[in-house]
């Protein structure tokens, strides 16, 4: 504004502005914020109820700088724990893993002439969880994790050992049951998990497992069961190069770690 506000104005914007539109508002306080006269008469155009009301917040105020800071509430490393490591959404998708290698091995009861199907999951049965783990639809703390200085592979690798866990233990049991090798039912587990991990770096790790589980299903699970025997991938005798695979995908993984800490939406 380029004149002073009559006191009508000023009136009126001490009482909230009844009558007054944005743009008269807006130039009033813009004007008030140079201008000390028009200040005063603000001040002096104030009503009963507003000074209480300002003489009081002024009184709450001055006994709260008086008292010191307010404590600082104790810090919950559970809830931070938590989220660094897992997400709920991957409670089902690890229950539906669990549940599949068990029907395998119900399977493998009932029809033994099928070849086995354990060692036909089990390299893609962690790749569901791992690509969850890490996903901005499924994490609802997504944009907060991912600005911490633990996120990227560090966040990654915490919450792939998550699934792990839980993906194991639930193969070792199916493979002790069916009488399979365990070095033939863990070693795939563990080089499939890495190189959706490695693959990850470059396309987003949701489509990295989605897409491994594609290849392996087509290359390897349609073809066993049609012909009714193992691919020479799970044969005794393959552990050996699935070992090899799995140190060179980690290796490739440490020496590419910066890469996630530019983990996109689609990871």
């Amino acid at each position: 504004m380029t004149t002073h506000p009559n006191l009508a104005v000023i009136a009126r914007y001490a009482d909230g502005g009844p009558g007054l539109d944005e743009a008269t508002v807006w130039s009033v306080e813009v004007h008030l914020e140079t201008c000390a006269d028009c200040r005063a008469r603000l001040a002096g155009s104030t009503t009963g109820d507003t000074r209480t009301l300002l003489d009081r917040v002024a009184a709450d105020l001055d006994r709260g700088i008086a008292a010191g800071p307010a404590p600082v509430r104790p810090h919950r490393p559970w809830s931070a724990v938590r989220r660094r490591w897992l997400v709920w959404a991957l409670l089902p998708w690890l229950t539906m893993t669990v549940v599949v290698l068990g029907c395998a091995v119900l399977l493998e009861s009932v029809r033994p002439g099928l070849p086995s199907l354990v060692l036909l999951l089990a390299p893609v049965a962690p790749l569901p969880g791992v690509a969850v783990a890490w996903s901005r639809r499924q994490d609802p703390a997504w944009e907060l994790i991912a600005g911490t200085p633990a996120a990227g592979l560090t966040m990654l690798l915490r919450r792939t050992v998550a699934v792990l866990a839980v993906v194991v233990p639930a193969l070792v049991l199916a493979g002790a049951g069916t009488g399979l090798s365990l070095a033939l039912v863990l070693l795939p587990c563990l080089a499939f998990t890495a190189a959706t991990i490695a693959l990850g770096a470059l396309v987003g790790v949701r489509r990295a497992a989605v897409g491994l589980v594609a290849v392996w299903v087509l290359a390897v699970v349609l073809p066993s069961l049609v012909t009714a025997g193992l691919p020479v991938v799970l044969r005794p005798g393959s552990a050996g190069v699935w070992a090899l695979a799995t140190v060179a995908l980690a290796g490739f993984i440490g020496a590419r770690a910066d890469s996630f800490r530019r983990l996109s939406s689609h990871s």
